[in-house]
């Protein structure tokens, strides 16, 4: 199962190899890291749009449509998240393997080549980017930001985060704030640009049947970031309650919805990670959970429930959908699930289950060379040497005992509840 890529650190930036015949494309990821910060977090939301929508060799989306499917249809995506208190960019370009091919086009050179002219030849207008790009991206950003608003489930969400970890840099949203919009500029924008590719710290990751000693050259040419000072891999900052947090919020909705956050003070590649993710799978990560068994099932108290866990940041937050009316029955439902965890009320099956889902969930991450990456860039993060090996062999290992211990140290911080305006 060993998939672990060399890594080379050249001016500026990681490249990070990992070659494989799996696929029968070749993709790459390039991954801008800086901290979450108020000031700056919705313009670098929008930032990679506006890139990869005009450079000066592709000035419209149509252009650049148009060389991507010169390219034997090759793929160019962005995309934009967090991880613990780092705002995390992306951009990648998914080629195919020209040993596949009749010609001999060097397609994975060719997809760096994408990369290096959404990045470094942007569309400059009057000492920032093109007005009309930055004003339709701006409008795309808006709409984005309102159905996450509409979207009740994932506003709940949202809403919990933000309660949770007010004054933390984990409240802010990925995609920013939709009260910051409208006073972005393109020479605003174009000055976030600048300080991304000069400060923020930057990982490579190419995948595929590739040979490393044309590629790294060839990184390094077209890819010419200045030296900068690495983000350190820091655990995110911690801040416990005096006592626990209750928010009501009243709207107009027929379906209520319970979000609970709770502070583990566990992050990934510490040595009780890989239990505390035992722990989240048996509470609640998966259909054979407790939550979804006793809340949802046994006593129809909701539309749904599970929980999931904020690798990089220490929490364990758990979602679900409730009639207004239930909602406190649901709550403590939802409260003796844990609490049985933590008096080690665990099955066997339980137990077995939970390890064979995560390893068929591992498995089925590693099928795609965007999972290979997303695995393996959890460790730069952390700044462990975690491997795909060690986790497995983790899970294997990992006993009841050390789930109960783990589920001992999970402390209730925050309780965000959603509910009709008529109840009380």
């Amino acid at each position: 199962m060993t998939i672990e890529p060399k890594t080379v650190k050249y001016q500026g930036f990681s490249i990070h190899t990992i070659p494989t015949k799996q696929f029968k494309t070749n993709q790459m990821v390039l991954k801008f890291r800086a901290p979450l910060r108020k000031e700056d977090v919705t313009a670098r939301a929008l930032l990679p749009y506006v890139l990869q929508s005009g450079t000066k060799k592709w000035p419209t989306t149509a252009a650049f449509r148009t060389h991507l499917d010169d390219l034997y249809g090759a793929n160019a995506q962005v995309d934009v998240g967090k991880k613990g208190e780092s705002h995390i960019l992306s951009f990648s370009v998914d080629v195919a393997n020209e040993r596949y091919l009749k010609d001999s086009t060097p397609l994975t050179i060719e997809g760096l080549h994408v990369l290096s002219e959404v990045l470094f030849n942007p569309l400059v207008e009057n000492d920032g980017f093109s007005s009309k790009i930055v004003e339709q991206e701006k409008r795309t950003l808006k709409q984005r930001l309102e159905s996450a608003r509409d979207d009740k489930m994932r506003y709940a969400s949202q809403r919990l985060v933000e309660e949770m970890c007010e004054g933390e840099a984990f409240a802010l949203q990925p995609n920013g704030s939709i009260e910051d919009v409208d006073s972005i500029t393109p020479q605003s924008l174009f000055n976030v640009y600048k300080k991304m590719m000069s400060e923020d710290t930057i990982d490579l990751y190419i995948v595929g049947d590739i040979e490393e000693e044309k590629m790294l050259p060839a990184c390094e040419e077209k890819l010419p970031f200045q030296t900068r000072d690495e983000l350190s891999s820091e655990k995110a900052e911690y801040k416990p309650k005096e006592e626990p947090k209750k928010i009501v919020e009243r709207q107009s909705v027929k379906q209520g919805k319970l979000n609970i956050g709770y502070r583990t003070g566990t992050v990934y590649g510490e040595d009780d990670y890989i239990p505390l993710v035992m722990m989240n799978g048996i509470l609640g990560g998966f259909p054979h959970s407790k939550l979804f068994i006793n809340v949802r099932e046994k006593e129809s108290l909701a539309y749904y429930a599970a929980s999931r866990i904020e690798s990089h940041k220490g929490l364990i937050l758990i979602m679900s959908g409730v009639d207004p009316g239930k909602i406190d029955r649901a709550d403590t439902i939802i409260q003796e699930q844990l609490t049985a965890i933590q008096n080690g009320d665990i099955s066997d099956k339980e137990l077995e289950q939970t390890r064979a889902v995560m390893k068929n969930q591992m498995l089925e991450t590693l099928d795609v060379a965007r999972g290979i990456v997303e695995i393996h860039y959890q460790s730069v993060m952390a700044g462990t040497s975690f491997t795909i090996d060690d986790w497995f062999e983790r899970i294997d290992s990992v006993s009841k005992d050390e789930i109960v211990s783990v589920s001992k140290k999970v402390v209730l911080d925050t309780t965000y509840i959603l509910t009709g305006k008529e109840e009380a």
